[in-house]
């Protein structure tokens, strides 16, 4: 403006007052017209404000223009710190194997992540606005809800699971629901359970024998001599079974142990299977015909573990075939890989019982298998071993008329041919 009005006092000067005027107010329109402009382009900036949009300033408006730069570019970074931060917490979150449930004061739902729509069935992309309470519909957690006693979390039975469910306060108007699964430790718990239960069941009936015999042994010190060879090779009986529960016992826990891997070796496969049906005819006495077709490779793995699978394989069969019964071993290279095969014209079982015959003490007919000296632990070593060994059991059976076990190693499982 100064400039304008000495431009306007020199033409007043030198050509006249009309023409010295005229030249200031032109200029000070121009300048209107200028800061206008700069106006109008601030504004324009000011909807959609980016660094890159930023207009290039004159005059003052170079200073103003350069620290609105300044305070964008800061805001900028702020924001892609901030953005970069929430990414992370968000992916942080959808790892979680707990589910987090984040909603406002009046409990409708603004973010879930993963775990919290598979334990809770939400899902983000529908459910958000909706209100938490009419997506999990649930008396105990309304209960929760109305009660509002937050402090103690809620175990929460729903859609075939058991949750710990806890809703946590923070802010002014935001609670966090986190969801917590214990149905696998719940399961875990209760075979904990049902295995010490089935132990010590086991257990008692032989020591409940063999004290029994002890204590009329000692009121009655003068048995006749037959009667106290009996009561001695029932006590013994009854203690190599109870050792023999004790050691298949022993066996599980060292193949669950994460101390025990294995150490692959080759397995001379037909030196096993031939000690192993030199067993079956001694454990048969000649009351079966047993036969062994050998036709497959030496594999890799634990000699003494795989020996065990199939030898419990191989006893069972001769448990649960009747007198002058036939059984089968097969041992033979498909395509899929070696497989042992195991068939039977015995019992058989019944579909039901397939599904459940690997479970520790688990017993399709509970008075044969004493009768037989089983301790119900077989199958369930014979699961784990060959878990251990990326092998898998597939079981067909029919009752009255046999059963076929099959033990199905993997191809990567065949020993190399030395050269």
């Amino acid at each position: 403006m100064l400039v304008v009005l000495i431009g306007g006092a020199l033409v007043w000067f030198f050509v006249g007052p009309m023409w010295g005027l005229s030249t200031a107010l032109v200029g000070m329109i121009g300048l209107i017209v200028i800061q206008l402009s700069y106006l109008l382009r601030l504004g324009d900036w000011l909807d959609n404000p980016t660094s890159v949009r930023l207009p290039d300033g004159w005059g003052a408006w170079t200073e103003i223009f350069s620290r609105l730069y300044r305070l964008r570019r800061g805001d900028e970074k702020n924001q892609a710190e901030l953005a970069e931060w929430l990414a992370r917490f968000r992916q942080a979150m959808t790892l979680l194997p707990d589910g987090v449930v984040i909603m406002d004061d009046v409990l409708f739902l603004e973010w879930c992540n993963p775990a919290a729509e598979k334990h809770l069935g939400l899902s983000l992309s529908k459910d958000k606005g909706m209100r938490v309470t009419n997506l999990v519909r649930s008396p105990e957690f309304m209960d929760y809800i109305i009660l509002g006693r937050y402090e103690t979390p809620l175990t929460l039975a729903f859609r075939d699971r058991k949750l710990i469910v806890h809703i946590i306060p923070f802010e002014n108007r935001r609670q966090i629901l986190v969801t917590h699964d214990i149905t696998e430790s719940e399961r875990i718990d209760m075979m904990r359970r049902d295995f010490i239960a089935n132990a010590s069941h086991e257990l008692r009936t032989p020591l409940t024998v063999i004290n029994g015999f002890l204590e009329i042994a000692s009121m009655e010190p003068n048995l006749d001599a037959q009667t106290r060879l009996s009561h001695l090779k029932l006590m013994t009986e009854q203690g190599e079974r109870m050792q023999r529960l004790v050691e298949d016992m022993l066996t599980l826990t060292r193949l669950e142990s994460m101390d025990h891997p294995i150490r692959p070796e080759a397995v001379n496969m037909r030196v096993l299977l031939d000690k192993i049906l030199q067993e079956a005819h001694a454990l048969s006495a000649g009351r079966h015909e047993i036969t062994l077709e050998f036709d497959g490779p030496d594999i890799l793995g634990s000699t003494d573990e795989i020996r065990s699978a199939l030898i419990n394989l191989v006893t069972n069969a001769i448990r649960y075939t009747p007198e002058k019964g036939t059984i089968k071993l097969i041992w033979k290279n498909y395509a899929t890989g070696p497989k042992f095969i195991v068939q039977d014209n015995g019992i058989g079982i019944s579909a039901e019982h397939i599904s459940r015959l690997t479970e520790r003490f688990y017993r399709v007919d509970k008075s044969r298998s004493r009768e037989t000296q089983g301790t119900g632990l077989g199958l369930a070593i014979v699961k784990h071993v060959l878990l251990r060994h990326k092998a898998n059991l597939a079981v067909e059976s029919t009752p009255e008329v046999g059963s076929k076990f099959c033990v199905q190693f993997p191809i990567t499982a065949i020993a190399p041919v030395e050269a």
